[in-house]
């Protein structure tokens, strides 16, 4: 499985790159200098990454990068950012950080501030810069983008006349009458307690029109209606059955693999599921579709995922890391993320190419779920916020914990968070 599946958002998915930082999070400035680079990833990407680098390579003999690769899981990838983060080290350059971390990692100084100008960034899907930058700075580039798909058995949608689900409650209707006519669960995300079940509980807060948190992390605002309807939408799922109990211990893959094997109807997950169940021996190839996330109301909207290029701030090859995320966000490699590496690219005109939109048509729908979508909560203290999310919400699906008890103990915790920072 790729790391980038788990990191952004899929929580599927990005990769990671790690950078030096001084040992108290100030940022040690160095000047822009020139020569080679280390580039450090998530395992399962570098078969496309080392094609994209060879190129570089060739052309700049004198500003070489060196790919390390990390384990797969964006756990043991985090462990080991941290203790490269907090050692002080210079020897990483480039950091392809997952997109809930640009935040964290400015208000650390681990990272340093780019030039908005040297990047062509009106040419990225618009709400992906955002997810790049930190109390209106820019620290990092956009390089792969992410958002969620509600998958559906459009065999069975178009069998009983319907079209697939455009708000929760006919999501909830048909999962609950179409499903068990063929032996199928209705419907199911990711909801083990990981960085995953964060993002699904992003996703239905802020489709019902709320938020976790607001003003970059400084200020709770959990504590709200959209926030109980979008919790007690999946808690109801589990506790009335169309939503199966067992997806309390799905991950991305876990409930790829449920949909693919044809036990479910309905699946939020990334956009690499879409080729992995429709390739050549999948149960249901040729019997999946796909449209944007459903909301209380109409469509509802993503979680953002994916990762973004930035500088280390204790680089010593500043400007020959800042020319390599330009290259690396040129249409030529974006272009190659997408068709070597199977990653949403984040250049806008990506989308409406004919060839590219022929040979993965689910772009068109992808675009529309990335435009409106949204960052994970921003904050210093990403990882408290997501371990508190992931604790309280995991409670209220299994039936432990009312909708409106996890709401008031969630707000709880993360104004303890807060206040910390």
């Amino acid at each position: 499985m790729r790391w980038a599946r788990a990191a952004a958002g899929g929580l599927i998915v990005g990769a990671l790159l790690l950078g030096g930082c001084t040992g108290d999070g100030g940022s040690a400035q160095r000047p822009s200098e020139t020569g080679p680079m280390t580039f450090v990833t998530g395992g399962d990407l570098t078969d496309y990454l080392r094609n994209v680098l060879s190129e570089w390579n060739r052309s700049h003999p004198a500003e070489k990068v060196k790919v390390i690769e990390l384990p797969e899981a964006a756990d043991e990838v985090r462990a080991q950012m941290e203790t490269g983060l907090r050692s002080g080290s210079g020897r990483f350059d480039v950091l392809n950080i997952d997109v809930a971390w640009t935040s964290e990692f400015a208000a650390s100084g681990w990272i340093t501030p780019l030039d908005a100008d040297r990047f062509p960034l009106d040419d990225f899907l618009a709400p992906l810069v955002d997810t790049a930058t930190f109390r209106g700075e820019l620290y990092a580039v956009p390089y792969v983008t992410n958002a969620g798909l509600l998958y559906y058995r459009k065999d069975l949608i178009k069998r009983e006349g319907r079209q697939p689900p455009r708000t929760w409650h006919e999501l909830e209707s048909m999962a609950k009458s179409i499903a068990p006519k063929y032996g199928l669960d209705g419907y199911a995300g990711q909801y083990l307690p990981y960085e995953g079940l964060t993002v699904n509980i992003a996703e239905v807060i802020q489709s019902a029109g709320g938020q976790i948190l607001s003003d970059e992390g400084a200020r709770v605002t959990v504590d709200s209606p959209a926030a109980r309807e979008g919790l007690d939408f999946l808690a109801r799922g589990v506790r009335d059955g169309w939503i199966p109990r067992g997806a309390l211990a799905f991950k991305e893959e876990e409930s790829r693999r449920a949909f693919q094997n044809g036990d479910l109807l309905f699946l939020r997950n990334w956009p690499y599921v879409y080729d992995l169940a429709n390739e050549k021996g999948s149960e249901i190839a040729g019997k999946v579709g796909a449209v944007p996330l459903p909301g209380p109301n109409g469509q509802g909207s993503s979680i953002l995922g994916g990762s973004n290029l930035a500088v280390s701030a204790n680089s010593r090859h500043q400007k020959s890391a800042t020319e390599l995320i330009a290259y690396l966000t040129s249409e030529h490699v974006q272009r190659q993320v997408l068709t070597q590496g199977s990653l949403p690219p984040v250049r806008a005109a990506l989308y409406s190419d004919p060839a590219l939109v022929r040979r993965f048509p689910y772009l068109p729908t992808l675009k529309q779920s990335v435009l409106t979508a949204k960052p994970r909560p921003k904050s210093p203290s990403y990882e408290q916020v997501s371990l508190a999310v992931q604790a309280v919400a995991h409670d209220a699906l299994a039936g432990r914990q009312s909708s409106d008890e996890a709401v008031i103990r969630l707000a709880r915790e993360l104004q303890a968070i807060v206040h910390r920072d």
